[in-house]
C-alpha cells in the first residue's frame, strides 16, 4: 500500500503551484481502502473492497482558493494539477520558487496494526454474532440490519511554509438496526461503535452488547405514548445527547461562518452565549475517538480546543484559510471528505466537561417533563440558531421519576436561548461511542459527540399527545 509520496516530487508540485504568486500552497496525497460487510436478516447482501488514491493542489489568494486533483499520482499528473490550481493567481508573471520540506512526525493518537484487513470471515463472523444476540434479546424482534465498516487511511500533507507530515488513520464501525413488532405496531433502534482503531476494538465493546442495546431501545419503544406537545422541563441524556451541542451550538462556531458574519456568534468573542454551567470543547487529540485526528488535513496537529467557558465565548476553530484572514492561529480543524475537496473548518469530538448533579437529582428536580436520551437527527439554521431535532429515545419524566416511553417527540428551539436555559449539568460526561458522521458543504467526515446529563429549565416539545 502506497503510504507516501516522494518528498523531492511534493516540492517540485509546491514550486510549480506557487509560480505565479499567491500566499501558501499545499498537497494533500492520499491512499484509503475501505472493507465494508452488510448482512440483512441473516443474511450477507453485500460485502466490497474500495481503494481511493490520489492527491490534491491548492493555492491560496487573500479569501480565495484554487484547488485541482488528480487520482494519478505520477509527476506528470501532479505538475498538471498544480499548474491548474495556480491559475487562481491572476496578476501574471512567473517566478522560480523553492521550497523546502521538513519531516515532522504526527503525535500518535490511534492503535496501530496491520495494513492488511481482516479475512472476509472475520467479519462475517461479527454480523452473524450481532444478528443472533438481537433475535435473542425479546422475541419481539422482527428484523436485524447490521453493517461492519473497517478503514485504513494514509495521507501526507506537504505545504509551501515547509511542513511535511504523513499521518496513518484505521477507522473502523459496526451498527446494528433492529426492527421490534409487536400486533400492527412497529418500532426500530439503532447502534452504532467503532473508533479509530482496528477491528479487534469488537472483542471489548462486542457485537452482542451493541445488538442488545440496539434491540433494547426498538422494544422499550413498542407500547409508547404519542409524545406530549408544548413548553417543559426537558433533561438530555449522557453521551448520545450530544448531538443536540454539536448541531445546535457547534456548527455555529465554525470560523467560515463567523468570518462571513453568518453565525449569530460572529464577532462575539469575550461575550456571555451561554449560562455560567455551559463549558464546551472540541477536541481533535483524544486517543482512539471517532472525531480525533493526530494532525487535520492541511498537517497541523489535532488540539483542545475551549469554545465556550463558563457562558463566556472563547473562540472559533479554526483552518488554515480562515484562520489568515482573522489574524488568529489554526486550532487543527482544517478537515475533508478526500483528496478531491478543498478543507473546510469543522468539529472533532465536541463536548461539555462534567457537571456536580447526580443524573438522579437532574430528574428529581422535574415534576412533568421529557428525558431525551438520544436523537436521530434534526437541522439547524446557522444564522440564526434555531433548531428542530427528532428524539430516538424519549420518555416522560412525572414526579421525579422516568415514566413511560414516548414517540413522534421532537425538540423546537434556539441553540444560544436553550444553552442559557442549563440549570444542572451531570458529573457523568461520557462521548457517545456511536459513529457519527457530519455533513456541511456537502463533505461527511466522522465525528464525535459528548455530554453529560443536562437540564434545560424549558424548551417546547413539538408532539401530537396532550403536554
Amino acid at each position: 500500500m502506497l503510504t507516501a509520496l516522494d518528498p523531492s516530487l511534493l516540492a517540485r508540485v509546491l514550486s510549480r503551484a506557487l509560480r505565479r504568486g499567491g500566499d501558501f500552497a499545499d498537497v494533500f496525497f492520499e491512499n484509503r481502502l475501505t472493507q465494508t460487510f452488510r448482512l440483512q436478516d441473516g443474511i450477507v447482501r453485500e460485502a466490497s473492497s474500495s481503494v481511493l488514491r490520489g492527491a490534491g493542489v491548492r493555492v491560496v489568494v487573500g479569501q480565495r482558493a484554487g484547488y485541482a486533483y488528480s487520482d494519478d499520482v505520477d509527476e506528470a499528473a501532479l505538475l498538471r494539477a498544480a499548474e491548474a490550481a495556480s491559475l487562481i493567481v491572476r496578476e501574471g508573471g512567473e517566478h522560480d520558487i523553492i521550497v523546502a520540506l521538513t519531516p515532522a512526525a504526527a503525535p500518535v493518537l490511534y492503535a496501530t496494526g496491520s495494513d492488511e484487513p481482516a479475512e472476509s470471515k472475520r467479519y462475517v463472523e461479527l454480523l452473524g454474532r450481532a444478528d443472533v444476540a438481537a433475535r435473542a434479546f425479546d422475541p419481539r424482534v422482527a428484523s436485524v440490519n447490521a453493517f461492519v465498516t473497517d478503514e485504513l487511511q494514509y495521507v501526507q500533507i506537504a505545504s509551501s511554509d515547509g511542513r511535511l507530515v504523513t499521518d496513518r488513520r484505521p477507522l473502523v464501525a459496526l451498527g446494528v438496526q433492529v426492527v421490534a413488532r409487536e400486533g400492527a405496531e412497529r418500532e426500530n433502534g439503532y447502534v452504532g461503535d467503532g473508533g479509530r482503531t482496528s477491528i479487534d476494538v469488537f472483542d471489548v465493546q462486542t457485537p452482542e452488547s451493541i445488538a442488545s442495546e440496539s434491540a433494547r431501545i426498538a422494544t422499550s419503544k413498542l407500547g409508547a405514548r404519542d409524545a406530549p406537545a408544548g413548553e417543559m422541563p426537558v433533561v438530555i441524556g449522557a453521551g448520545g445527547g450530544g448531538v443536540l451541542l454539536h448541531e445546535a451550538v457547534g456548527h455555529g462556531l465554525e470560523a467560515d461562518f463567523n468570518r462571513k458574519g453568518t453565525s449569530l456568534y460572529s464577532g462575539r468573542i469575550g461575550d456571555r452565549v451561554a449560562g455560567e454551567l455551559v463549558t464546551i470543547y472540541d477536541d481533535g487529540d483524544l486517543p482512539g475517538e471517532r472525531g480525533s485526528v493526530a494532525v487535520d488535513d492541511e498537517g497541523t496537529a489535532g488540539q483542545h480546543k475551549v469554545l465556550v467557558e463558563n457562558g463566556i465565548l472563547r473562540g472559533y476553530m479554526q483552518d488554515r484559510l480562515n484562520a489568515r484572514l482573522m489574524g488568529v492561529a489554526s486550532t487543527g480543524s482544517g478537515r475533508r471528505e478526500s483528496y478531491r475537496v478543498l478543507p473546510q473548518p469543522r468539529m472533532c469530538n465536541t463536548f461539555m466537561p462534567p457537571g456536580t448533579s447526580t443524573r438522579d437529582e437532574i430528574i428529581a428536580s422535574i415534576d412533568r417533563g421529557l428525558y431525551a436520551s438520544s436523537f436521530s437527527g434534526g437541522q439547524v439554521e446557522i444564522s440564526k440558531g434555531d433548531f428542530v431535532f427528532m428524539i430516538a429515545e424519549g420518555y416522560l419524566i412525572e414526579n421525579g421519576k422516568i415514566g413511560a416511553p414516548v414517540r413522534g417527540a421532537t425538540l423546537v428551539g434556539n441553540g444560544p436561548d436553550a444553552m442559557t436555559k442549563v440549570t444542572m449539568v451531570g458529573h457523568d460526561a461520557q462521548l457517545a461511542h456511536r459513529s457519527y458522521t457530519c455533513g456541511k458543504g456537502g463533505q461527511r467526515v466522522p465525528v464525535g459527540v459528548g455530554i453529560p446529563t443536562v437540564k434545560l429549565a424549558s424548551c417546547t416539545v413539538g408532539g401530537t399527545g396532550r403536554g
